[in-house]
């Protein structure tokens, strides 16, 4: 696990190269066909890129993009007709669970434009899709998914940019492996010794950062054996932050755009609590912490949160070894998970 983690930015440097042409065409087609919305159809860390891809769609592209359910194809195989003509993003790293290939078809025979996003492109998923969107990342041997889920966002964040137009992201695109290799070698490690003996916790985000709050969370469950949440800055106000008492810990993952507002003051609030809150975001919004985890805050917010997670993944490492678990084997999970 940690030594794939830290593969990542040479290698999402690498995708932005060898894609190039073909998000370009992609983007163009998409412009083209002007759709009336999105979806994404995903499961488990793909779902949380999924969520990654739906804030870029609706705040870059104007895309309304909605979560499709597997289940609603691979079961009740009753995927809309208003699916016609409309982009349905297909995140799967092995490319092969039954549930998504189902549904995937089931859309694909309603008319939508499937878009494998993928790290296996010669999968059963990629050969339905009428776009296919390799990540590049190499066999992936760790269980718990690191450098195919760094480059799967690395990859739909290129797709937004073309299909966009956004100057400032392209702009920011080659910037990547960069501020990744940054990130790689930022020491989140102090995280530890609070998180060692700690039974549950909230991960918070917001914008661009919820979605890989929630990959650190589901992390956390996978490898530390942690009951860990994610939820929005804004919501965790209604109702969740009552659970959150003296010692509690919260992870903080702070976005670096508008998302920003009123964190300081719920950071205020958990502090009065006399949480262990522990954030990584810029110094102004992280001041309440009691501890402040090292990240370059002059980077495109984008690229910032995807920055957070390749941090986060040293962390989870070093803490799932603390807790005397292995990274490496997480109890009762596989690499391809056969949801029917």
């Amino acid at each position: 696990m940690a030594a794939e983690a830290l593969s990542a930015p040479v290698l999402c440097e690498q995708q932005l190269q060898l894609n190039t042409n073909l998000i370009r065409d992609a983007g163009q087609r998409l412009r083209a066909l002007a759709p009336p919305f999105a979806a994404t159809l995903a499961r488990g860390s793909s779902d949380q890129a999924a969520a990654f891809a739906k804030f870029l769609l609706e705040t870059k592209a104007g895309i309304p993009t909605v979560s499709h359910a597997p289940s609603t194809g691979s079961l009740y195989h009753a995927t809309s007709a208003h699916f016609r003509n409309v982009p349905l993003i297909a995140i799967s790293q092995s490319g092969r669970s039954p549930d998504l290939l189902a549904a995937a078809q089931d859309a694909r025979a309603r008319g939508a434009v499937v878009i494998a996003v993928v790290n296996d492109a010669a999968s059963p998923l990629a050969d339905l899709a009428e776009i296919v969107v390799p990540v590049h990342a190499g066999p992936e041997t760790s269980v718990a998914a690191t450098k195919s889920f760094l480059c799967t966002l690395v990859a739909l964040t290129h797709l937004v940019a073309e299909w966009s137009q956004d100057a400032a992201l392209l702009e920011a695109l080659p910037q990547t492996g960069r501020v990744l290799e940054q990130a790689a070698a930022a020491d989140w490690t102090a995280a530890v010794a609070p998180l060692r003996d700690a039974s549950e916790m909230l991960v918070l985000g917001r914008g661009p950062s919820l979605p890989v709050a929630g990959e650190a969370a589901l992390k956390l469950k996978e490898t530390s054996n942690l009951h860990a949440e994610a939820f929005s800055s804004a919501e965790v106000a209604h109702g969740p932050m009552t659970l959150v008492g003296a010692g509690d810990p919260v992870l903080v993952l702070a976005p670096l755009d508008i998302a920003r507002t009123g964190l300081r003051a719920r950071l205020e609030d958990f502090a009065a609590r006399g949480a262990n809150v522990i954030a990584a975001g810029l110094p102004e919004d992280v001041a309440p912490a009691s501890l402040v985890l090292p990240m370059d805050t002059q980077v495109h917010p984008v690229l910032g949160a995807i920055a957070q997670i390749q941090s986060f993944y040293g962390l989870a490492n070093a803490l799932s070894l603390a807790r005397g678990c292995n990274p490496d084997s997480p109890p009762h999970l596989n690499k391809v998970t056969r949801t029917l």
